[in-house]
């Protein structure tokens, strides 16, 4: 499969989502290579609560299922994200976040469409963060849920 085009103008609206500008929701940063390959595209992005929307075309096992680990990294990506927002808004230095545990429960399978990623902090601290991702199909069934954990780190 081609990646999907990074032009999003193609793609205005996504599962009732605007999909705006990549470098302008991430502030200049980017999505990153992996996730311009799975057609990932930032929805919203914040500490609290960030959206994304991934098609499933392209990221299926061969049995014509949204592959697991694909719902591991729209997860991870939201989660590490919106930890780094987070990180960049500690007062007393420059601070970015890593993940250090990712954990997740299929629940539903998808098979076509677009499914989106719900992402909602658990806890912004100075140390950690905790977020959980809900990733839902274009119906609005649960598929799975994904937990991440980020340690905060001062750049050196």
């Amino acid at each position: 499969m081609e990646p999907i085009s990074a032009d999003v103008s193609e793609l205005p609206e996504i599962n009732g989502h605007t999909v705006p500008d990549q470098l302008d929701v991430t502030h200049g940063r980017g999505i990153g290579e992996l996730n311009k390959n799975m057609g990932i595209r930032i929805v919203k992005l914040s500490a609290e609560h960030s959206i994304a929307v991934m098609p499933v075309d392209g990221n299926r096992q061969p049995i014509g299922l949204l592959h697991g680990g694909a719902y591991c990294v729209i997860g991870e990506t939201l989660g590490s994200m919106s930890a780094n927002v987070h990180a960049k808004s500690l007062e007393g230095g420059d601070f970015f976040a890593v993940g250090i545990d990712l954990n997740a429960t299929h629940t539903a399978s998808a098979t076509s469409g677009w499914v989106t990623a719900e992402c909602t902090a658990i806890k912004l601290g100075r140390s950690l963060t905790v977020h959980e991702i809900v990733v839902r199909d274009e119906h609005g069934t649960r598929c799975s849920t994904v937990r991440i954990t980020n340690l905060i780190r001062k750049r050196k």
